[in-house]
This record gives C-alpha cells, sequence and structure tokens, in this order.
C-alpha cells in the first residue's frame, strides 16, 4: 500500500506575519510543519500499521511519501514528518510556482502525485483539514477534482477494508458515515487522532535523511495553471488589524440599561 501525504511549510502562527507583493512573508526561522498535517500524518501511518498487522500486506511492504510545494524553507516540513517515520519525503520548487493560488497547488501537487503513481500505484492521498497560514480549507477538494479521483473530507473516524475507505465525520448537528474505493483523497480533522510522539532516533535520522527536490519541468506540469500569473485570485492590500478600543466602562447608578442600549444603537448591534 501507498499513501502520499500533502504537507505544506507554514510560518509560525505565534510570531507577527505580514504580506509584502501581495504574498505571505516566510521566514525559515520563524516556520514549521502545518501543524494539522501532523493528523494527516498520523493518519496515513496508521492505516499502513494497520494493513500490515492485517496480513494484507507484507511487514515490509507499503510506504507513506510527504509531499510538498514550498522554497528550501519546505525542507523543514519535510524533516518534521520524517521525524514521525515518514519513508520519503518530495518537495517541488521552482521560481515560477511564487505566488501559486489553492487552485495553483493543488495542480501542483496533482501533478507530483501523477509521477510518483507513475513509479508505482498510489492508493491512497491524504491531507490536513487546513493549513493554518490561509485557512482555506479548500485544497483537498480541488485535488481531488485534479486527480479525478472520489473525495473523502473532514474525517473524523478512518476505516479501511477490503480497498474500502469509510469515514465517519460530524457536521453541524448530523453524524455523517461515507465510503469511497481506493484510490482516493482523504482529509482529516484535528479530532481524528492525537499525533504520535517522535523517537531519537527518527528524530536524528530526519536529520540527514534525504529530500527529493523536483521542478516543475521534471512533473511536466503547464506552468501556465500556476503561480502569480496562474492564479485565480489575488490580494489587492493588507494592514495590521487595528488595534483594539479601550473598554467602555459604565457604573450602574440605575440608568445602566439606557447605556447597554445607547451602545447596542450606536454600534449597530441592534
Amino acid at each position: 500500500m501507498r499513501i502520499v501525504v500533502t504537507v505544506k511549510y507554514v510560518p509560525d502562527i505565534n510570531t507577527e506575519r505580514g504580506f509584502s507583493g501581495g504574498r505571505v512573508v516566510r521566514a525559515a526561522a520563524e516556520g514549521s510543519l502545518n501543524e494539522l498535517d501532523e493528523n494527516a500524518i498520523e493518519a496515513a501511518l496508521r492505516l499502513l500499521e494497520a494493513e500490515r498487522a492485517s496480513g494484507a500486506i507484507g511487514p515490509d511492504e507499503g510506504e507513506v511519501v510527504v509531499v510538498t510545494m514550498a522554497g528550501p524553507d519546505g525542507d523543514l516540513a519535510v524533516r518534521k514528518a520524517f521525524q514521525f517515520g515518514v519513508d520519503r519525503g518530495i518537495r517541488v520548487s521552482g521560481d515560477e510556482l511564487a505566488g501559486s493560488d489553492y487552485f495553483g497547488t493543488a495542480a501542483v501537487l496533482a501533478a507530483a502525485i501523477r509521477r510518483l503513481g507513475q513509479e508505482s500505484p498510489v492508493d491512497l492521498v491524504v491531507t490536513g483539514m487546513a493549513a493554518l497560514d490561509g485557512l482555506g480549507s479548500v485544497v483537498p477538494t480541488l485535488l481531488g477534482a485534479e486527480l479525478g479521483l472520489p473525495t473523502l473530507n473532514l474525517a473524523k473516524k478512518v476505516d479501511l477494508a477490503d480497498g474500502v475507505l469509510t469515514i465517519t465525520r460530524e457536521i453541524d448537528d448530523a453524524t455523517e458515515v461515507l465510503s469511497a474505493p481506493l484510490p482516493a483523497v482523504l482529509s482529516v480533522t484535528d479530532g481524528a487522532n492525537q499525533p504520535r510522539f517522535p523517537g531519537f532516533k527518527l528524530i536524528m535520522a530526519a536529520r540527514t535523511k534525504e529530500i527529493e527536490v523536483w521542478s516543475p519541468a521534471d512533473l511536466g506540469l503547464d506552468t501556465a495553471l500556476a503561480g502569480a500569473s496562474g492564479a485565480r485570485t489575488e490580494v489587492l492590500a493588507a494592514a495590521p488589524r487595528p488595534e483594539r478600543a479601550e473598554p467602555e466602562i459604565v457604573t450602574d447608578k440605575g440608568e445602566g440599561g439606557v447605556a447597554l442600549a445607547g451602545f447596542l444603537i450606536r454600534n449597530d448591534l441592534v
């Protein structure tokens, strides 16, 4: 069984973030593997381990491959994935990919997955529910469309039996159970599992493990589909969030209700 997990390098959410030229400023010293992608990696590892334990594949068969689209700083995300026990890491890079939007990102990732499929079949593609820098949550669906595969999104529970993937997800007040045959695309929520703690040996090995770097030319990718020139969205302006106004404190001397009503009316809250 061969599982591909798409991951992303994102700026640390606890650091000051900004835009330059309509793009998120990314500094390697302040970024990391997208936290929600850790759940995707854990889901992939568990599915592979379950297939081995059931005898569906041999104890040494199968692999988990991570793919990211990023500059050299994206290696930090891939090395973090290695620490969890991922077998192989690939970074797709190229100046012509800078400024890609959700659609361009999905096109690039799909091209990388198709190339992996030329080596040997890819049974499953797993993603996190969102990237914490953009929070668009649309790449899993776009990736499924690019690959022409059934897509099961926002899984809280995942099961695999006889080549059929079944998920349980909670949407609003409903619980849904959905199934699809492999190959398929799967996205998992942060409630799907608890990512494992990396072992010392894996942490040390991740420092020197090879990261393959592929270019758009290696993928036979039409660069008109990605990068700033192919983006269907554009950031026109960005500004820091304004400082929160000081609270208005009213000492109630019998007219507190009037003051509250006035506040609500002035701020168009009623």
